[in-house]
C-alpha cells in the first residue's frame, strides 16, 4: 500500500504525468484482492490500474515507463494507464471503458474452465460499472456455467461525479448477486485484512469448482475521479475519507499490538521510497517509442 501511493505521488509531481486515474485511498482493495490470488491465477481491473498492477507484482520500473509512454514500459509504452497488462505475471489487464472488463473476465475464466486449468479469475471494477448491462450478463453466464471468478467491486461512492445512492437502486451493490443465488458480501474496504480475508474465501469457493461470487469493498477516493477532473465532492467530506487512510490504520495497528516496530516502519517507508526514485530514474533513462514501431506489435 505504501508503495502504490508514493508511486502515484511521485508520479503527480511530474509535469508529463498525463491522464490519470488514481488508486490513493482505495489501496488496501488492490492489496487484499492481490493477496489472495496465486500465481496460476489473473487479475482484470478497470482503468484505475496503478494500485492494481502494483498489488499483482508488476515491476515498478516497468509501470512507470508504460505510464510515460516510454518503450520500456510493460506494454512497449502503448497500453498506458488504461491497458496496461502482463499475462504471464497474473496481471490480464486495464480495460478503459467502464463495465468491459466484467466480460473479459468471464471470458478468461471460461477459458480456464473449459481448458481444465487451476486458475481463478478475479475482476476489479467501480461501482459506475454497476449500472451497465455487462454485469448482470456475466453474473448470468458465470453463475450459469459455474465459472471460477470473484468479481470484486471497488466501490469508492461515486461514479466520476454521481453517487452511488444517485445512480443505482441497491443500498449494499452486493445485493446485485441475490437473484443469482451465489455468495456475496459487503466489507469495510479501508481495511486490507477484511479485504483479504473475504477476498481469500471467494478465491477458494471458485477454487474448489464452487463458482463465481461478488465482493463489494466500501472505499474512499482521494482525489478527484481523474487528472483531468475538478473536485466536486465538498470539503468536509473529503477530509473526512483522508482521515480514514487504509495505511495509517494498519500501521497504527501494527505498532498498538506490537506485531511490528517504528524503525521496521520507517525502514519500509524508506525501502519504498528508493523503489519510486529508481523506477522514475529508469523511466526517464528510457526512449520514447520510435516512428518505425507504430505498426509493429513486436512481442508485446
Amino acid at each position: 500500500m505504501m508503495l502504490i501511493r508514493s508511486f502515484e505521488t511521485a508520479l503527480m509531481r511530474r509535469p508529463d504525468h498525463g491522464f490519470q486515474l488514481l488508486s490513493s485511498g482505495q489501496e488496501a482493495v488492490a492489496v487484499g484482492v492481490c493477496a489472495a490470488l496465486g500465481a496460476d491465477d489473473q487479475l482484470v481491473c478497470s482503468g484505475r490500474s496503478i494500485g492494481p498492477a502494483l498489488a499483482r507484482g508488476l515491476d515498478p520500473r516497468e509501470v512507470m515507463a508504460e505510464l510515460l509512454g516510454k518503450s520500456s514500459g510493460t506494454n512497449a509504452g502503448r497500453g498506458g494507464r488504461g491497458h496496461i497488462a502482463q499475462p504471464e505475471l497474473g496481471f490480464f489487464g486495464a480495460h478503459a471503458v467502464v463495465g468491459g472488463n466484467l466480460t473479459i473476465a468471464a471470458g478468461v475464466a471460461l477459458a480456464f474452465k473449459t481448458s481444465r486449468k487451476p486458475g481463478v479469475v478475479a475482476c476489479l471494477f467501480g461501482d459506475g460499472a454497476c449500472g451497465s448491462g455487462a454485469l448482470h450478463e456475466t453474473l448470468n453466464l458465470a453463475t450459469l456455467w459455474q465459472l471460477p471468478l470473484v468479481l470484486v467491486c471497488d466501490n469508492n461512492g461515486y461514479s466520476v461525479s454521481t453517487s452511488t445512492g444517485d445512480g443505482l437502486a441497491p443500498k449494499r451493490l452486493a445485493d446485485f448477486a441475490l437473484p443469482f443465488g451465489i455468495p456475496a458480501q459487503t466489507v469495510d474496504g479501508m481495511e486490507v485484512g477484511r479485504v483479504l480475508d473475504a477476498a481469500a474465501s471467494m478465491v477458494a469457493h471458485a477454487r474448489g469448482g464452487g463458482g463465481p461470487s461478488l465482493l463489494e469493498c466500501r472505499s474512499e477516493r482521494f482525489h478527484p475521479h481523474s487528472t483531468a477532473s475538478r473536485e466536486t465532492r465538498p470539503a468536509d467530506e473529503v477530509t473526512a475519507a483522508r482521515a480514514r487512510c487504509p495505511i495509517e490504520a494498519l500501521t497504527r495497528r501494527l505498532l498498538a499490538t506490537g506485531a511490528a516496530e517504528a524503525g521496521a516502519i520507517a525502514r519500509l517507508r524508506d525501502e519504498v521510497e528508493s523503489t519510486v526514485d529508481v523506477s522514475l530514474a529508469f523511466a526517464d533513462a528510457s526512449s520514447y517509442p520510435s516512428p518505425e514501431e507504430l505498426q509493429s506489435d513486436g512481442d508485446i
